[in-house]
């Protein structure tokens, strides 16, 4: 099948593209190298403008009241969100209309290549080529793991570019199947749902579509290009059985056209395997992980249900779950992520120290306020 993209690449990219593919051995980037760039602008674009635009109109409330660190992650899971929606699309319309993909052995699986599934790779290699961007230029947000992480998936699947189990990409990218739900749970408690039923009814689909995509579908189909690579790690050139892959049928001497006569690199495949392994073991990891969030979530403590009683301190107003202001604007503001501020606000010789916080709800009905303040006069 070929790149079903209706614009081809501009040939001065491809002219700037072509010697940098040389020398890392990916000949079919050329091809794909607009898609690449255009999926890493939009992305850039969405995070930059429409999300805060957008977000800013559908939550005045709650989304200009967030601290930059917050709206920088809310934006980048709105990101995020848009990425798995439109990747996974793509590729299960790639994955049921490409018909050489059903009678692709696993020569074709390894070397072989098809337009729709470089389309794939290159769509997805521009987000994690943006999200590289992202985890670079703010590492004290994301930390060091999210951007080691931004240059592994990148890496990774720029591989498929070699071409190398390009027929892959649409399986192993619809791992981001569970990504949509993921993303709504982290909104439900910025949007103060937390503990909601429908943030309920989202985490039983997180769990539900992680479990199916990534330990299900992901566990059989690594042990399907294992089994592939194994294959091609051990190819012999003389054999009988291997012939398929320098000297192709008819049918697939497209699909093998960049498949070239040497043999599987055993650091490719130690790379890609190892890769793999440690992905799926992290996928167990964090399923685990998530069965233990979403319970301590909703899990209904007896502090919960009648409130809590604080004991009497010496120096203030603890009394029959009361606490002062300045505690409950401090906690509150770091469960929900607000920004508050004090100011000096000086007359008539004395100063007011004035610290206040609006809290507003998703209903746009209820709100808190909280106002600490204290006079002291001035000496002299």
């Amino acid at each position: 099948m070929h790149d079903p993209f209706p614009f081809p690449p501009p040939s001065f990219l491809t002219r700037l593209t072509t010697p940098l593919a040389n020398a890392l051995s990916l000949p079919t980037l050329p091809l794909h190298i607009h898609e690449v760039l255009l999926a890493t602008l939009v992305y850039h674009i969405i995070c930059r403008y429409i999300s805060p635009y957008l977000s800013s109109k559908l939550f005045p409330r709650i989304y200009p009241a967030l601290c930059a660190r917050t709206r920088l992650n809310w934006d980048v899971h709105v990101v995020s969100l848009a990425q798995s929606l439109l990747i996974c699309t793509l590729a299960l319309w790639v994955m049921s209309t490409d018909k050489e993909r059903g009678r692709m052995g696993w020569e074709e699986r390894v070397w072989g290549y098809t337009g729709a599934d470089g389309m794939i790779q290159g769509f997805a290699a521009g987000y994690f080529l943006w999200d590289l961007i992202m985890c670079a230029g703010n590492v004290g947000v994301f930390g060091w793991g999210l951007l080691a992480h931004a240059v592994a998936a990148l890496v990774v699947f720029s591989l498929g570019f070699r071409p190398f189990v390009n027929f892959y990409g649409p399986t192993f990218i619809l791992y981001e199947l569970s990504s949509p739900f993921l993303n709504f749970h982290w909104f439900f408690d910025k949007l103060h749902m937390t503990g909601s039923r429908p943030q309920w009814y989202n985490g039983m689909f997180l769990l539900s579509s992680f479990f199916c995509c990534r330990l299900l579908w992901g566990t059989y189909q690594s042990i399907r290009v294992s089994h592939d690579v194994w294959a091609a790690l051990h190819y012999d050139p003389l054999a009988w059985s291997s012939k398929a892959v320098f000297e192709p049928e008819a049918g697939s001497a497209e699909i093998m056209r960049f498949a070239g006569d040497y043999p599987m690199p055993a650091w490719l495949a130690i790379v890609y395997l190892s890769s793999n392994v440690v992905l799926n073991t992290l996928n167990f990891y964090w399923f685990g992980k998530m069965i233990e969030t979403i319970r301590k979530r909703f899990a209904e403590s007896n502090d919960e249900k009648g409130g809590k009683k604080r004991e009497n301190r010496e120096d203030g107003v603890m009394v029959e779950g009361l606490m002062d202001s300045s505690t409950l604007i401090t906690e509150i503001a770091e469960d929900e992520d607000m920004q508050f501020g004090g100011e000096d606000i000086m007359y008539d010789g004395e100063v007011e120290d004035t610290l206040s916080m609006e809290s507003s709800f998703l209903d746009g009905k209820s709100a808190i306020e909280i106002k600490k303040t204290e006079i002291r006069r001035r000496k002299g």
